[in-house]
């Protein structure tokens, strides 16, 4: 269903684009993007290719966010502001 999610955690605020702001949301296609022109790199790369692979397998979506922020699962699922990065 609906809730159905795989997160991953890390100790940055999520995905960051070139100018290192936090992307909310991203596509299978977009995560592929990143790694290939390498805004994604590091320890980012493994977690975007686990993301994508989840989705593709039927997960609905994955999330990556901060593991250092208290409860950060909690806040993605009833706060106000998205946590992290929605891959879906």
């Amino acid at each position: 269903g609906p809730g159905t999610g795989l997160l991953l955690l890390t100790d940055v605020a999520g995905v960051l684009d070139k100018n290192g702001e936090l992307m909310a949301a991203l596509s299978v296609a977009e995560a592929a993007g990143l790694i290939d022109d390498g805004t994604a790199s590091g320890g980012m790369i493994p977690k975007l290719q686990t993301a994508t692979s989840a989705v593709e397998s039927g997960v609905g979506s994955a999330v990556v966010m901060d593991g250092r922020v208290p409860h950060c699962s909690l806040v993605h699922f009833f706060g106000e502001v998205p946590v992290g990065t929605t891959v879906q």
